[in-house]
């Protein structure tokens, strides 16, 4: 029965195409959404052969299984900025004018500080003139886009040039964008309203579920252009069967879903789901506790004592956090999370200290002088002190971290207000190799990579994967003229052997020892990029220096899935046998999980109840076999919700163990 049903949705968007229309498969989660595309892949190349395919995806997961299941000279595989830059990247004279005349457009997003209207002649007016590229952070002055400027500059490209818009569609007929929902709505616009400009004929299709819409800034439906029987160029083909939810979550799901679309069991016998020609029936719990403190323990405890829940195997059990500070601590990368995740005494200089010094200084006054020099000009101009003082929560962090803060006062002011610092660049889910981050476009910063490399190469040494030690060490290249770095000899063996066990043993090493010795030992040596980093970021990487390289041994394993931690948003894509999905907001006002289960008919359409439903259904249907939902302290419409979606007997309290 299945495969007839995926025969006919195959059929379905082939008709579609063959039409020449675009079309939009949605599917509930584990409905084989990533599979379907697969095959309607295989098929274009299959009846157009001579046609280039370009498939836009947003998971490694999907990225991997495309690669590996179509690997074919048509296809093209990327990422939407990716894709975007590569089609308007060769236009400089363009891409100039475009930027320049966004800078100059209000509310465009870009902005250079001190510019308040830049001149046409911007970037060429200069001794060696600016080439606009695209890169992991932003510098206007210089010409480079980061992520959010390539898809504005993209879209009034495209907007202003038509023959864009015919070059496109003359190198890809076909573009089919998975998870759709999460497309910026500038992208769909270009797709399916700029690309009518040009008389060339393409074919867009969309894979995806509106309801797994959970990033802000994606398109979420496509409503307003779908078929309706009169109007819209977009034609639906639905996918219900479900091939991975045990039957208990398939309902669960289906109560939480809002937009109709009903999800029955696979009745194909090899599905992930079914068990001796049924679907399994899976677990279903609600469990909560009234008491004060943390209970977290007390309800894993409970799990792995009377429901067989295995919290030490990554791969069979998942618990679920909304943000990576709240596992940061548990998984034992706390310090790092730290240093990422908005350094307060960075925040204190860039948003404080530097509008107080550009009111009162000029540049050439600023030059050269240390945040120490920079606090001393400030009071000795008489600049009340109230004008550049911390906030609250800065004074905190500067008081309990005085020693960071009297070494911060000695570095470079222009260096402390240009460093760059995101949590993405230390738990950016994208590999680290130069392959996959030219696929995927790993927001990593180089030191993260550079560590990542040296952990990387010790593990794969030691598992005995010699071929992908060499490839990632680079081994049998020579350091120096007449240092020979191949392994000739046992003795050769012996002593990488050695190496290695001296980078194993990292108990009491810092970070900053681990870069040194690997570097020592030839594993891994100190490149440029992380040189550059230095000299660009010198706050930045001395405090990672004096970081216990244990703790980053520990941040490896949490990018590399091999702990029981994951962020909610994160886990898109993936699925487990056991799911604890933990109801805590983290002070992110963001999302709301007390008006998930309260909300009433009119607040449904509020934004942060729909983002907080759909980021619980995400999570929900990540389950191959149990789902638990922990919740702490619910009220009592809260439990009375839980007791109607989960049913009264799988809704408990979980004593204090």
């Amino acid at each position: 029965m299945a495969k007839e049903k995926l025969k006919d949705e195959l059929q379905n968007i082939t008709e579609q195409i063959t039409k020449g229309h675009h079309f939009l498969l949605s599917g509930g989660a584990g409905s084989g959404k990533t599979y379907t595309l697969v095959q309607v892949v295989k098929w274009i190349i299959e009846h157009y052969p001579s046609s280039q395919v370009a498939c836009i995806t947003y998971t490694n997961a999907a990225v991997k299984e495309i690669v590996e299941r179509v690997n074919h000279d048509n296809l093209v595989v990327s990422t939407i900025h990716d894709f975007l830059w590569d089609n308007i990247k060769n236009y400089q004279k363009e891409l100039s004018k475009t930027v320049i005349r966004l800078l100059n457009m209000p509310n465009s997003g870009l902005h250079i500080s001190g510019l308040n209207e830049v001149p046409v002649d911007y970037f060429c007016n200069r001794d060696k003139p600016v080439t606009i590229s695209y890169q992991e952070h932003t510098n206007l002055k210089e010409g480079i886009l980061s992520h959010d400027e390539v898809i504005v500059v993209a879209y009034e490209m495209f907007k202003g040039y038509k023959k864009l818009c015919d070059i496109l569609k003359s190198r890809y007929p076909f573009i089919l964008i998975d998870e759709y929902q999460d497309t910026f709505p500038m992208v769909v616009e270009i797709m399916l309203d700029f690309l009518k400009r040009s008389d060339k004929k393409s074919i867009i299709g969309f894979f995806g579920d509106a309801m797994q819409c959970i990033y802000d800034k994606g398109v979420g439906d496509l409503n307003k252009y779908k078929y309706d029987g009169t109007n819209g160029d977009v034609y639906e083909v639905q996918k219900r069967q479900n091939r991975r939810n045990p039957s208990s979550v398939i309902d669960l799901a289906n109560k939480i879903r809002t937009d109709g679309l009903v999800q029955k069991p696979s009745n194909d016998d090899k599905a992930p789901n079914m068990e001796n020609g049924h679907v399994k029936s899976g677990e279903i719990l609600f469990v909560f506790s009234q008491q004060e403190g943390y209970m977290l323990p007390s309800v894993k405890l409970y799990l792995t004592q009377q429901k067989g829940w295995n919290f030490h195997d990554a791969k069979v059990t998942k618990e679920l956090n909304l943000t990576h500070n709240l596992i940061a601590e548990k998984a034992g990368f706390a310090t790092l999370i730290e240093i990422y995740n908005g350094d307060p005494i960075l925040a204190y200089v860039k948003n404080k200290v530097k509008p107080c010094v550009e009111a009162h200084f000029t540049e050439d006054e600023m030059e050269g002088k240390t945040l120490a020099d920079i606090l001393n000009d400030l009071q000795a101009k008489g600049i009340e002190s109230n004008k550049y003082e911390p906030t609250k929560t800065q004074k905190s962090f500067i008081t309990s971290h005085a020693l960071l803060y009297e070494r911060a006062k000695k570095y470079k002011f222009e260096s402390l207000i240009h460093t760059y610092v995101d949590k993405s660049q230390l738990v950016d889910d994208k590999k680290q190799s130069e392959d996959e981050e030219s696929k995927t476009g790993s927001k990593r910063s180089p030191l993260v990579k550079h560590l990542c490399k040296i952990e990387q190469a010790i593990r794969l040494f030691k598992e005995g994967n010699v071929s992908e030690f060499l490839k990632v060490t680079g081994y049998t290249q020579s350091r120096y003229s007449g240092d020979d770095r191949k392994i000739k000899s046992k003795a050769d063996k012996i002593k990488l052997n050695e190496s290695i066990n001296k980078l194993q043993n990292a108990d009491n090493k810092t970070i900053r020892d681990m870069i040194e010795l690997a570097d020592k030992e030839n594993i891994c040596l100190i490149d440029d990029k992380v040189d550059n980093y230095k000299e660009r970021y010198p706050y930045i990487y001395d405090r990672m220096m004096e970081v216990s390289y244990s703790e980053f041994v520990n941040l490896y394993d949490y990018l590399e899935g091999q702990t029981p931690f994951s962020t909610q948003h994160k886990t898109k894509g993936a699925e487990f046998d056991n799911v604890l999905v933990i109801l805590d907001n983290g002070r992110w006002n963001n999302y709301n999980f007390e008006k998930l289960f309260t909300a009433s008919i009119d607040e449904l359409q509020e934004s942060v109840v729909q983002r907080t439903r759909k980021i619980f259904y995400v999570c929900c249907t990540r389950t191959k076999e149990k789902l638990a939902v922990y919740y702490h302290k619910p009220t009592a419409a809260v439990l009375a919700k839980a007791r109607e979606l989960f049913g009264i007997p799988n809704v408990m309290e979980i004593p204090k163990y």
